[in-house]
């Protein structure tokens, strides 16, 4: 027979149990610095708003641009404690009033737009605005679909609506070899573009050349524009898509064919490159900056979502990858509490893939 003291055990007990079901495991940080400031720590599960959707995360991917937030070099400055993370994928469990496009039980994956600090995806749980939550195909593993959006949207958008890229142009790839390179590569490639991309490391040539590219430089032991001359016979190449940054800028206007662009993107080796304006003068090249931001939305910068160019964007992304012309290539997983040294591998440069966490 139970006895008050029993009762009151049991209830203590199931409000414990319940406690802990509220409770999901989070990856933040409390200050700047290397990888060592992530931690993996406790808080209540986030309950969806009017509008939005909470997804029970299965893997997010990692990408360069949450290791310059979490050192204090990115566009947005986070507000300690701080979460982080761009995209993930999982299964809808708690929707917010108006959702009607996604219900619990879908299969989703995260787009990015969102604030880093605020939605950031590492983690058990992630809420989300409507519009952020995109189904995904079947033929994708969680682990794939956490690693399509911002490699393949920054391209598409890059190559479709920022700068239209035509069949026969030859484009210039630099850092290749992650996410956002062969998700470019990729791209490219199927907007029948001629590629040319770079990498300092001779084992991932043949990897490049598996995975479409026209032509392989290695950095390392080959001269950049002497190379491109040789490919492009002298014209120079049409687009130049630069990760890169810093120093890189005066070597890539070598390499542009006159009245050609180059698309800066990332900030790899350095946010301020020096200028070379007679090469500039010469060529009549066009440098112009580039974030998928502009099209995905950025609240930190009141940035508006184009609803137009993402629909469109994501509709062609996800026909290719359902018919696996676009094949997304898992450099390495790892497993949530070993978040530190997941960034600490992303951060050596030895990967050929999407780094991927699950959880």
């Amino acid at each position: 027979m139970d006895t008050p003291s029993n009762l009151k055990s049991k209830e203590s007990s199931a409000m414990a149990t319940q406690n802990s079901l509220n409770k999901v495991k989070v990856v933040r940080f409390h200050k700047f610095g290397g990888p060592e400031v992530l931690r993996i720590e406790e808080i209540d599960n986030p309950i969806p708003k009017a509008g939005e959707v909470r997804i029970k995360v299965e893997a997010f991917g990692l990408n360069r641009a949450e290791t310059l937030f979490r050192s204090g070099n990115y566009l947005e400055q986070p507000t300690f404690p701080s979460r982080l993370g761009a995209e993930a994928a999982g299964v809808v469990d708690a929707i917010g009033d108006g959702v009607t496009k996604v219900k619990a039980g879908d299969r989703v994956s995260v787009l990015p737009g969102l604030y880093l600090g605020r939605n950031g995806t590492y983690g058990e749980s992630v809420v989300v605005p409507e519009p952020y939550a995109a189904r995904y195909p079947e033929s994708l593993t969680p682990i794939e679909a956490a690693s399509i959006w911002v490699q393949y949207l920054t391209a598409y958008l890059a190559f479709v609506n920022f700068y239209p890229l035509r069949p026969g142009q030859y484009v210039l790839q630099t850092a290749s070899t992650g996410g956002s390179g062969l998700g470019a590569l990729e791209i490219a490639r199927v907007l029948k573009a001629k590629t040319i991309v770079t990498t300092r490391a001779p084992g991932k040539r043949q990897s490049l050349l598996d995975a479409g590219a026209d032509h392989v430089i290695l950095t390392g032991s080959e001269k950049l524009s002497d190379r491109v001359a040789q490919i492009t016979g002298g014209k120079g190449v049409d687009l130049v898509f630069d990760a890169i940054g810093g120093n890189t800028l005066p070597m890539l206007g070598d390499c542009v064919a006159p009245d050609g662009h180059i698309i800066c993107y990332g900030v790899l080796q350095g946010s301020e490159p020096p200028y070379p304006i007679f090469k500039a003068m010469e060529k009549n090249f066009t440098l112009r900056s580039f974030t998928l931001y502009r099209y995905t939305g950025y609240p930190g910068f009141g940035w508006p979502r184009n609803d137009d160019a993402m629909e469109k964007a994501v509709q062609f992304i996800t026909g290719k990858l359902a018919d696996r012309t676009l094949r997304p290539i898992i450099a390495k997983t790892f497993a949530l509490d070993k978040i530190v040294e997941a960034h600490r591998y992303l951060e050596a440069n030895q990967q050929f893939g999407k780094v991927v966490v699950t959880t």
